[in-house]
Protein backbone atom coordinates (compact mmCIF):
# COMPACT_ATOMS: atom_id res chain seq x y z
CA UNK A 1 0.00 0.00 0.00
CA UNK A 2 1.26 3.14 -1.27
CA UNK A 3 -0.23 6.57 1.12
CA UNK A 4 -0.85 9.38 -1.41
CA UNK A 5 -1.58 12.67 0.62
CA UNK A 6 -3.11 15.99 -1.02
CA UNK A 7 -2.28 19.73 0.57
CA UNK A 8 -2.71 22.75 -0.77
CA UNK A 9 -6.30 23.39 -0.93
CA UNK A 10 -8.84 26.36 0.51
CA UNK A 11 -10.80 29.56 -0.44
CA UNK A 12 -10.03 31.67 -3.22
CA UNK A 13 -11.03 34.65 -4.65
CA UNK A 14 -11.99 33.94 -8.73
CA UNK A 15 -9.25 34.79 -10.47
CA UNK A 16 -6.71 33.80 -7.97
CA UNK A 17 -3.62 30.88 -8.39
CA UNK A 18 -3.36 27.43 -5.92
CA UNK A 19 -1.20 25.15 -6.13
CA UNK A 20 -1.58 21.92 -4.70
CA UNK A 21 0.79 19.38 -3.62
CA UNK A 22 1.16 15.28 -3.71
CA UNK A 23 3.50 13.80 -1.36
CA UNK A 24 3.98 10.06 -0.41
CA UNK A 25 6.70 8.94 2.08
CA UNK A 26 6.99 5.42 0.10
CA UNK A 27 10.26 6.01 -2.77
CA UNK A 28 8.61 4.06 -5.03
CA UNK A 29 6.27 6.83 -5.66
CA UNK A 30 8.62 8.49 -7.76
CA UNK A 31 8.62 5.53 -10.28
CA UNK A 32 4.67 5.94 -10.57
CA UNK A 33 2.42 7.79 -12.99
CA UNK A 34 0.56 10.19 -11.07
CA UNK A 35 -2.05 12.12 -11.99
CA UNK A 36 -5.20 14.92 -10.68
CA UNK A 37 -8.80 14.41 -10.72
CA UNK A 38 -11.25 16.88 -8.98
CA UNK A 39 -14.89 15.86 -7.72
CA UNK A 40 -17.46 18.90 -7.97
CA UNK A 41 -20.81 18.01 -5.55
CA UNK A 42 -23.16 15.82 -7.30
CA UNK A 43 -20.88 15.36 -10.30
CA UNK A 44 -18.68 12.88 -11.93
CA UNK A 45 -14.66 12.63 -10.53
CA UNK A 46 -13.15 14.01 -13.70
CA UNK A 47 -9.96 13.59 -15.04
CA UNK A 48 -7.13 16.77 -15.28
CA UNK A 49 -4.14 16.17 -16.09
CA UNK A 50 -0.84 13.49 -15.12
CA UNK A 51 2.80 12.82 -15.65
CA UNK A 52 5.03 10.13 -16.26
CA UNK A 53 7.50 8.81 -13.53
CA UNK A 54 10.06 11.10 -15.27
CA UNK A 55 8.03 13.54 -15.88
CA UNK A 56 8.53 13.42 -19.43
CA UNK A 57 5.36 12.83 -20.77
CA UNK A 58 2.71 15.05 -19.62
CA UNK A 59 -1.63 15.12 -20.87
CA UNK A 60 -4.49 17.57 -19.66
CA UNK A 61 -7.40 17.29 -20.10
CA UNK A 62 -9.18 19.57 -22.84
CA UNK A 63 -11.20 21.73 -21.61
CA UNK A 64 -8.53 23.01 -19.39
CA UNK A 65 -6.87 25.36 -21.56
CA UNK A 66 -3.72 26.37 -19.95
CA UNK A 67 -4.64 27.73 -16.92
CA UNK A 68 -3.37 23.83 -14.70
CA UNK A 69 0.09 22.65 -14.91
CA UNK A 70 1.31 19.58 -14.09
CA UNK A 71 4.94 19.01 -12.09
CA UNK A 72 6.73 16.98 -10.36
CA UNK A 73 10.17 16.82 -8.12
CA UNK A 74 11.21 13.02 -7.67
CA UNK A 75 14.04 14.21 -5.01
CA UNK A 76 10.90 15.94 -2.88
CA UNK A 77 8.66 12.36 -3.35
CA UNK A 78 6.21 15.62 -5.02
CA UNK A 79 3.87 16.30 -7.77
CA UNK A 80 2.40 19.61 -7.77
CA UNK A 81 -0.72 21.04 -9.88
CA UNK A 82 -0.48 24.96 -10.47
CA UNK A 83 -3.92 26.47 -10.77
CA UNK A 84 -4.28 29.78 -12.47
CA UNK A 85 -7.36 32.21 -13.61
CA UNK A 86 -9.38 29.98 -11.33
CA UNK A 87 -13.32 29.98 -11.70
CA UNK A 88 -15.76 29.10 -9.02
CA UNK A 89 -16.41 26.04 -11.41
CA UNK A 90 -13.16 24.99 -10.37
CA UNK A 91 -14.61 23.98 -6.78
CA UNK A 92 -14.10 21.09 -6.24
CA UNK A 93 -12.30 18.31 -3.88
CA UNK A 94 -9.44 17.75 -5.94
CA UNK A 95 -7.67 14.27 -5.54
CA UNK A 96 -3.90 12.65 -6.60
CA UNK A 97 -3.67 9.10 -7.84
CA UNK A 98 -1.00 7.10 -8.22
CA UNK A 99 -0.23 4.58 -10.92
CA UNK A 100 2.68 1.91 -10.55
CA UNK A 101 2.82 1.57 -14.44
CA UNK A 102 4.95 4.71 -14.69
CA UNK A 103 5.53 4.89 -18.62
CA UNK A 104 1.69 4.98 -19.87
CA UNK A 105 -0.93 7.97 -18.65
CA UNK A 106 -4.54 7.48 -18.76
CA UNK A 107 -7.61 9.35 -18.37
CA UNK A 108 -9.64 6.08 -16.95
CA UNK A 109 -9.74 6.61 -13.20
CA UNK A 110 -9.82 2.90 -12.96
CA UNK A 111 -6.27 2.42 -13.76
CA UNK A 112 -4.95 4.32 -11.12
CA UNK A 113 -4.56 2.16 -7.74
CA UNK A 114 -3.62 4.74 -5.02
CA UNK A 115 -5.38 7.76 -4.21
CA UNK A 116 -5.54 9.96 -1.50
CA UNK A 117 -8.11 11.77 0.50
CA UNK A 118 -8.55 14.21 -1.47
CA UNK A 119 -8.03 18.19 -0.94
CA UNK A 120 -11.02 21.20 -0.76
CA UNK A 121 -10.33 24.13 -3.05
CA UNK A 122 -13.33 26.87 -2.93
CA UNK A 123 -12.96 29.89 -5.49
CA UNK A 124 -15.60 32.61 -4.75
CA UNK A 125 -17.02 34.79 -6.94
Amino acid sequence: QVDVVESGGGLVQSGGSLRLSCTSSESTFTTYTVAWFRQAPGKEREFLAALTSNGGMKHYAEFLGDRFAISRNNANNAVYLQMTTLKPEDTAVYYCAADPMGWKIHEDLNQYIYWGQGTQVIVSS
